[in-house]
């Protein structure tokens, strides 16, 4: 599951921090606050919420989205994958090509 994680683009990561910024918030508030700050529709919004929650990384339950992974949480999975796909898990190997 973390592979799903790390196949994020730019706009995924931007809606993460507004939520991760903000929770648990109300889904209405969270519609508005995406508009101010990355200028998206009501429908944009959701069908973000609704792909990041099917991750695990949210959860909007009775119109109230809390996250389910912290920013920490996921950074860290991020890292993991990064040395399981590029150093074949190897820690010496990652720290060897820096």
């Amino acid at each position: 599951m973390i592979m799903e994680y790390l196949k994020l683009c730019d706009s995924d990561y931007r809606f993460m921090q507004v939520v991760w910024e903000y929770a648990p918030i109300p889904s209405g508030e969270l519609v508005k606050r995406c508009d101010e700050e990355l200028g998206w529709k009501k429908s944009t919004t959701y069908t973000m919420l609704k792909r990041l929650c099917e991750r695990g990384i949210f959860q909007n339950e009775k119109g109230t989205v809390t996250a389910l992974m912290t920013k920490a949480e996921f950074s860290a999975a991020q890292s993991e994958k990064f040395v399981e796909e590029t150093f074949e898990g190897s820690l010496p190997a990652f720290f060897a090509a820096f």
